[in-house]
Parts: C-alpha cells; sequence; structure tokens
C-alpha cells in the first residue's frame, strides 16, 4: 500500500514510505521521483539535439534553405520563450506535477508534427510546441527535484536534470548519425510518454502543498520522500512556519521583483543564465555537426566524441556538486569554456590567414570538447540549481518565469544568429564567447552565492532578509 493523507486521500501506490535510507538520504522514493521528473529533461535533451543530425536529411527531403532550416532551429526557443512566461505561474497553481504533465503534451504533440511534416509550417509548428513544452520544463523540473530533496543532496540531485539533458542531447547525436530524421522524431516521443505514465505515481512537491495550505498532504508527501522511520517533524515545521511568515506578505508583482529585498536573487539568477547562453553553448549545439565540417573535420566523429565527454563530464559535475560546492566548480567551468572558445577562435584565424594549416582543425576539435566539457562540469547545470534554490516560496513562480525567459531570450538569440555569424566570421565569434565565458568567473566570485549544505529556507532568508521581516 502507497502512503495517504488524511486530508485529501493523495496516494503513491509505487513509492513505498518503509524505503531504506541509502547514502544519506537517498530514498527509493526520491531516486524513482526524480527519475520520473527528469524524464522531462530527457525531452529538452532531445529537442535541442535533434536539430544538428537531422539538418541535411531535412534539407534535402523539404528543399529547405540555409535561412529556412535556421528558422527552424531557432524556433524551438521562441516556443520556450512562451513556456518561460507561463511556467512559473503555471507551476504555482496546478503544481509541480501537473505542470510537468501539461509540458509534455505539448511537447509530444510537437514531436508527431515534426515526424509527419510535409511542408515547413509543420516543421516550425512541431518545434515550436517541443519548445514551449521545454520552456516549461526547464522551470519546473529543477525547482521539483530542489523541493523534494535533503539539503545534502540537492545539489548533486538537481544536477541530474542536467545529466539527463546531457544524455538526451548525445543519445540523439548517436542515434541521429544511423537513423532518417522522421524516425528520430517519433524516437524522441518515447520520453513524453514515459513521463505522463509515472507522474500520477510520485508524490507533490512538499513545499507547494505547505504553500496551498493542504498541511497534512504535505506532510504526507515529505514522509514519504524520506522513509517511514525518518522523522520529518522538525523539517515539517521549518517548511511550514517560513511559508506562513512569507503568505503573511503581498502578492508581488513583476515590478516588484526588481525592489530592494529581491536585488541580490535577481542579479544571480539572472546574470547566471544570460552569462550561460551568451557564452555560445546553444549555437555550438544546435550546429555542432556543421562547425566541424567548417573547421574541416569530420561532423560524425566530431559528435560522436562530443558526446561521450559531455555524459562523461556532467557525471563527474553531479558527484562534486556537494562536495565542492557551486562557487569553485562555476569559475572551473567557466575558465575551461573561455579556453575552449579561445583555442576554435585561434583555429579559425590561422585557417583565415593560411598558418598552421595542418594542425589548425585539431586546435578546433581540441577547443570544442574543451568547451562543452568545462561547460557540462558546471555551468550547464550550476545556474539551474541556484535559480532553484535562491527564490522565497512566495515570489518562486514570477522571479522563476524571469529568469528562464532570460535563458531563452539568449538561447534564440545565439542560436538564430550563430550560423550568420560563423560566416561573417568564425574566428572572432568566437573571441566574442571567450570573452563573455572569461567575464563570467568575475561574476561568480562577486555575485553568487554559495549554498551548498543549506536548507532552502536558510538560502531564501540569507538573500533577502528585507523579504521575511514583520
Amino acid at each position: 500500500m502507497g502512503l495517504q493523507s488524511e486530508e485529501k486521500g493523495d496516494s503513491y501506490p509505487l513509492i513505498e514510505p518503509r524505503s531504506h535510507d541509502m547514502h544519506g538520504g537517498a530514498t527509493f522514493a526520491i531516486i524513482v521521483t526524480t527519475l520520473v521528473a527528469v524524464s522531462g529533461s530527457y525531452v529538452f535533451g532531445t529537442a535541442i539535439g535533434y536539430s544538428s543530425p537531422a539538418q541535411s536529411g531535412i534539407m534535402t527531403d523539404l528543399a529547405l534553405t540555409v535561412s529556412e532550416y535556421s528558422v527552424f532551429g531557432s524556433v524551438l526557443t521562441i516556443g520556450a520563450m512562451i513556456g518561460a512566461i507561463v511556467s512559473g505561474k503555471l507551476a504555482d497553481y496546478i503544481g509541480r506535477r501537473g505542470t510537468m504533465g501539461f509540458a509534455e503534451i505539448f511537447c509530444l504533440s510537437g514531436w508527431l508534427f515534426i515526424a509527419f511534416s510535409k511542408v515547413a509550417w509543420w516543421l516550425d509548428m512541431g518545434r515550436m510546441l517541443v519548445g514551449f513544452g521545454m520552456g516549461v520544463i526547464s522551470y519546473v523540473v529543477p525547482v521539483f527535484i530542489a523541493e523534494i530533496t535533503p539539503k545534502e543532496l540537492r545539489g548533486a540531485f538537481t544536477t541530474v536534470h542536467q545529466l539527463m539533458i546531457c544524455l538526451g542531447i548525445s543519445l540523439t547525436w548517436l542515434i541521429g548519425a544511423f537513423l532518417n530524421w522522421r524516425t528520430l522524431a517519433l524516437i524522441g516521443a518515447i520520453p513524453c510518454l514515459i513521463q505522463l505514465l509515472g507522474l500520477p505515481f510520485i508524490p507533490e512537491s512538499p513545499r507547494w502543498l505547505a504553500k496551498n495550505d493542504r498541511a497534512l498532504d504535505c506532510e504526507a508527501a515529505l514522509q514519504c520522500l524520506r522513509g517511514n522511520s525518518k522523522d520529518i517533524s522538525a523539517e515539517v515545521l521549518e517548511i511550514q512556519e517560513y511559508t506562513e511568515l512569507l503568505k503573511q506578505l503581498p502578492e508581488t508583482s513583476v515590478l516588484e521583483l526588481f525592489e530592494r529585498q529581491y536585488t541580490r536573487s535577481i542579479i544571480a539568477g539572472v546574470g547566471l543564465m544570460a552569462l550561460q547562453q551568451f557564452g555560445g553553448v546553444n549555437g555550438i549545439k544546435f550546429y555542432v555537426k556543421s562547425l566541424f565540417t567548417t573547421a574541416g573535420l569530420s561532423g560524425n566523429i566530431g559528435t560522436i566524441s562530443l558526446a561521450v565527454i559531455q555524459i562523461l563530464m556532467t557525471s563527474v559535475g553531479v558527484v562534486l556538486m556537494d562536495i565542492s560546492g557551486r562557487r569553485p566548480l562555476l569559475m572551473i567551468s567557466a575558465a575551461g569554456t573561455s579556453l575552449g572558445c579561445l583555442c576554435v577562435g585561434l583555429s579559425f584565424l590561422f585557417k583565415d590567414l593560411q598558418l598552421w594549416q595542418s594542425h589548425s582543425p585539431l586546435l578546433a576539435f581540441v577547443g570544442v570538447l574543451t568547451f562543452e566539457g568545462s561547460f557540462s562540469l558546471g555551468m550547464g547545470a550550476i545556474p539551474w540549481v541556484i535559480m532553484s534554490e535562491i527564490f522565497p516560496i512566495n515570489v518562486k513562480g514570477l522571479a522563476g518565469s524571469l529568469v528562464t525567459l532570460v535563458s531563452w531570450v539568449g538561447s534564440w538569440i545565439v542560436s538564430y544568429s550563430f550560423n550568420f555569424l560563423l560566416n561573417w566570421s568564425s574566428a572572432g565569434i568566437f573571441f566574442i564567447f571567450s570573452s563573455i565565458c572569461g567575464f563570467t568567473v568575475l561574476f561568480v566570485a562577486k555575485f553568487v552565492p554559495e549554498t551548498k549544505g543549506k536548507t532552502l529556507e536558510e538560502i531564501q532568508a540569507a538573500m533577502n532578509p528585507l523579504s521575511t521581516k514583520s
């Protein structure tokens, strides 16, 4: 039998509260719940990875120009921007589970549109629908995981969101080397179904339940997640006391997010997301195969190497997240991405100047691998971890939507302009990316807090002290 609350009768038939406590709080319930949630992250990854292996097939079969394919590649981020705008409010109104299910319906519909498209506008419509779902998923999944995990494991478990994105990207690249673009789109629909089928069997976020005056359901969900033998009274009390304190404040508008009490959180969240995107990551990911070809390398070999390195380095980041802390990993990661872009920029410069021609493709290869490995170590995951931790629950919906929107606006700008900028100056665009990544190191040192080993309530009270003063 699953755990049942006295107030609403919610039950979780596949998750038993008797689950043994593993590795300092990683119960079976938390592992299963996280895996269901990050099925959405895998969908996120497949959508990002799809445009690279599908490019030649789609352009040939549907007779698309480079400009038309750039629209197809970048319209994903337009849909994601719309999804980002509604994600926070949606997650506040219908809950974290309901929001994930809502997003997957759009993703599933989008993949079917792409798989059976006969004309370009069907492709673009499908890509936009998948993008909308992605925009919602990119906010709600890390927030949900952060709200269900104990503080000792929160960083590592939230980073699994990024690991699954990397797996989605990498496996899509690998599978796409052998399958046509229509079959690849149908395969992309499979994890959507997995999450839709799994959501009814996992608990809702205890913090969302507490915010919505469902105290008994909050306690039942937390007991399920922590295990039947775990004393959760102190954690329940902390959640409920902090939530009650925040509920005394008036509802926050978008403009009020920029008032003094939220300044530190907004600067850290928005700044990290903007720098993550303008460092060039989605330009590289969306068009990695053509990038390697432009540099004089085998597109398939480069793509497979990139897939392996990003999975490996993201896994290392998961292990290190709650050992080293967020800030050191972020700074090392940003420095590595800066070095990687510098190497790629130099390789294109040497190629343009007809210098060191036999070695410049190797320098580009090493540079892209260095960038992707470094990005996967920290800059890929940690901004989402920080976003899920620093905003108090009374503004988390609005602030999370804002931060997620900034991320997707930056992604759209980079992904749409990347092919044109590469034609304008292959070396110049990577030198710009390198400079932005270098500035990120300084930004982290100045504005980003260390959140390792603290409860969400402790982090939010420290970051937004004026918001909790009565």
